[in-house]
């Protein structure tokens, strides 16, 4: 008797700008949304069963300052485990980060620009980091999309041989544009990686989130929703029990 396929982990996403949670369209700062105050979205969806959040801290990944303070608020208000990307680049923003009580951090344009300091971070660390791997027309984008540069599928393989236990992808191309994640791109990083893949971008539809639920035999541990969850395109409740 084959064994069931595992759940499709949800990650509600909770962006701050200037203390503001917001959405953006492609990671560009002048397309922001404003959707309130984001510890309140934080608490939303963890009461609404959100068993992890993807908070991402925009100034820190612009380099115009940081948001840990709420980002520390939210990890104290909800039960959800919190993971958190934007701007850590070096020990000290990375020990500034676990400061604020995440269970995990997300390491981005560092594992393109400081890839041995990434490999020393994989290997203190372990499976409470990820690396967040940005791709634009194939290739990787870095300091909040506004460069792109090199391979996408090499920096795969280089940082799995450094250790890595987990991908995130974004195509940047989909993000906050609600056209549907990019399942060609995700699968061929499945193929590559060896570990489990979290997709990003352009999640609009409780079919989208199906499909992703189809692929992790694949290695598709998870989906990041962002922009259809604040506007009501996706309903966090019906989409929890699609992947579960």
């Amino acid at each position: 008797m084959s064994s069931p396929t595992p759940p499709l982990v949800l990650f509600p996403a909770v962006d701050i700008l200037d203390g503001r949670a917001v959405q953006l369209v492609r990671g560009k700062r002048d397309t922001a949304r404003d959707f309130g105050d984001p510890v309140e979205a934080a608490v939303r969806w963890s009461e609404l069963g959100a068993a992890w959040l993807h908070v991402v801290d925009l100034d820190a990944a612009f380099g115009r300052g940081d948001n840990r303070d709420v980002i520390a608020h939210i990890a104290d208000a909800v039960p959800a485990s919190v993971e958190v990307s934007g701007g850590i680049r070096d020990d000290v923003a990375l020990e500034k980060v676990l400061g604020t009580g995440c269970a995990r951090v997300s390491i981005g344009t560092a594992a393109i620009e400081k890839p041995d300091w990434c490999a020393d971070v994989l290997a203190r660390f372990g499976d409470a980091v990820t690396i967040s791997l940005d791709a634009a027309g194939g290739k990787l984008a870095s300091h909040g999309w506004l460069e792109a540069s090199g391979s996408l599928f090499d920096k795969v393989a280089e940082m799995t041989q450094m250790g890595c236990r987990r991908f995130i992808v974004t195509d940047t191309a989909r993000d906050g544009m609600m056209d549907g994640p990019n399942l060609e791109l995700l699968g061929a990083v499945c193929a590559r990686a060896g570990v489990p893949v979290v997709a990003s971008g352009g999640i609009s539809t409780l079919e989208d989130i199906k499909e992703l639920r189809g692929l992790t035999s694949i290695g598709i541990e998870g989906a990041i929703i962002g922009t259809a969850l604040y506007t009501g395109d996706i309903d966090l409740t019906e989409a929890l029990a699609i992947a579960s």
